[in-house]
């Protein structure tokens, strides 16, 4: 098993019996999205802990080779061409090690959420698309299917049934809102079902995307 990465735990209760694994954009942490939690509204869900963790560092090819955290290389602004196979997979390892805690620690993969934002959410396409399990569901901010070519072959059918939450905003000029259609629409077709927002906003996150991440985990985990 990959050596688990470093990590920030926060649960929203005691005894928690859901998880949230949520992932970081390129040059971020672990600690980007933790004051987030305070502002979903989880009010009648049952107690989440939330696991941030921390991607490793490496040389970023799209900044000058500039160290960063990283999930994996950004080799150019067109993000199909030439994209970092080897990085992904291997950050895909790590991701697994983390759900493979939570399993450890009593909570089932059905009870386990992966999120990211950016490379987080890429991430969380990567790593939940291939598990061989059926997840609480998927939620995907302002990114991407990465390794897309290769998705009809690599994911496992039991992915299917899990939830997918995906929002972009129509300003973003990092990653395109066309890429995140397609992504889309490439998850509609293999069969996926999306629940899919967009909103007039940046690479970031807004009030009403909060909102719709809090009546989404509602939806999800209280089925």
């Amino acid at each position: 098993m990959s050596q688990l990465l470093d990590n920030i735990e926060v649960e929203s209760a005691p005894n928690p019996t859901v998880a949230i694994i949520w992932m970081h954009g390129l040059g971020a942490d672990g600690n980007d999205f933790v004051p987030f939690v305070k502002e979903l509204d989880l009010a009648g869900l049952p107690a989440i802990r939330f696991v941030f963790p921390h991607a490793q560092t490496m040389p970023v090819t799209v900044n000058g080779g500039y160290v960063m955290r990283a999930w994996y290389d950004i080799m150019g602004q067109d993000l199909v061409k030439r994209e970092d196979e080897k990085g992904l997979r291997a950050s895909q390892l790590q991701v697994e090690a983390l759900i493979a805690r939570e399993k450890e620690r009593g909570i089932p993969a059905g009870r386990i959420i992966l999120a990211g934002f950016s490379q987080g959410c890429a991430m969380a396409l990567q790593t939940g698309l291939r598990h061989p399990e059926k997840l609480a569901g998927l939620m995907c901010l302002s990114g991407y299917v990465p390794l897309a070519a290769n998705l009809s072959n690599e994911r496992h059918d039991a992915s299917v049934a899990t939830p997918i939450f995906m929002v972009h905003g129509v300003q973003d000029g990092v990653i395109p809102i066309a890429r995140a259609e397609q992504s889309r629409d490439l998850l509609k077709a293999l069969g996926y079902q999306v629940e899919w927002h967009e909103y007039m906003m940046q690479h970031s996150l807004c009030q009403e995307e909060v909102d719709d991440i809090g009546a989404w985990l509602k939806k999800v985990l209280l089925a």
